[in-house]
């Protein structure tokens, strides 16, 4: 008996143990990540309306039907109407609810909507490599690995893609996974409320370094950003395409944190284009910018 106990008392832990990765969503820190607790709550309760009667009554049913028990026998009963009506009416309704929300919530939710605000919008591109992220701040022409920073309440606006494999970006804190394709840009905008250090990752398996493709999302005063991004302009490395970015391309394991205080100008739009055979491609943010660079160098060549 010691013994059983002992086996559920560790079933129990390790239970815990797996669903910390799960603890962030329930405890988000942004408006997106609000927004889907109270998704996920809600469909949660819908479900429990069919799930808890279910073992409810297949508990009632073994004491009432045990076999001490004398129970009434009636051979001859076949159906129930006020039984058939229970147990279609009620799942036809919630079914039909749950629809009804996922709809109105895969509009609402749309990673690429951009999110109501005051501020101005924060654009950073996020670029998955092998087994790490790197993340360009084109406004500010600086790029980090592993870290990723932003004022709180501020929208950012991820523009994110891959130099290699698929991989998923994900914040779980703040909410809104997303996607990162090779040759594609994907858009995902998130706020925080609340200031703090923020665990990142990828969430789609890429290889043998994907566990320790993680990174710190950290968010800050305005102040304290900007502070941030002086201290990353401050460092000696740059981050220009295509030898540097190959060479940082190159795959390692649990890379450390890196700062460049000066990248490629499009360095996000080359990455992109390298896999369209340098035109822009389908879903390339560059391909406008682009054809305005081309076509202001034309015209200044005509001259």
């Amino acid at each position: 008996m010691k013994k059983k106990y002992l086996a559920f008392i560790g079933l129990l832990l390790l239970v815990l143990m797996l669903s910390g990765c799960e603890a962030a969503l329930m405890d988000p820190k942004g408006q997106v990540g609000e927004e889907q607790r109270t998704l996920i709550l809600t469909a949660f309760g819908l479900m429990m309306i069919v799930v808890i009667p279910v073992f409810v009554m297949t508990a009632l049913f073994a004491w009432r039907y045990r076999h001490s028990r004398q129970a009434t026998y009636t051979p001859d009963w076949a159906h129930s109407t006020a039984i058939e009506a229970v147990v279609w009416f009620i799942p036809l309704v919630i079914i039909a609810f749950l629809a009804w929300l996922t709809w109105i919530t895969s509009h609402s939710l749309d990673p690429a909507k951009p999110l109501r605000s005051e501020a101005e919008p924060l654009r950073i591109q996020a670029v998955s490599l092998d087994w790490k992220w790197l993340f360009i701040y084109p406004e500010q022409g600086i790029a980090t690995v592993n870290e990723v920073a932003f004022p709180t309440d501020v929208p950012v606006h991820f523009q994110v893609s891959s130099g290699s494999v698929m991989n998923a970006f994900f914040i779980p804190s703040l909410g809104s996974q997303i996607y990162a394709m090779a040759g594609m840009d994907n858009d995902v905008n998130l706020i925080a409320d609340e200031a703090g250090t923020y665990y990142g990752r990828s969430t789609n398996y890429s290889g043998a370094g994907f566990s320790g493709m993680t990174f710190d999302a950290i968010a800050t005063s305005e102040e304290a950003f900007d502070a941030w991004v002086e201290e990353v302009r401050q460092s000696s490395k740059t981050l220009f395409f295509p030898e540097e970015y190959k060479a940082l391309a190159e795959p390692t394991r649990s890379h450390p944190v890196e700062y460049f205080s000066e990248v490629s100008p499009r360095l996000y739009t080359q990455i992109l284009q390298s896999f369209h055979g340098g035109k822009p491609g389908r879903g390339d943010p560059g391909e406008q910018d682009g054809g305005q660079e081309n076509t202001r160098m034309s015209a200044e060549a005509a001259e």
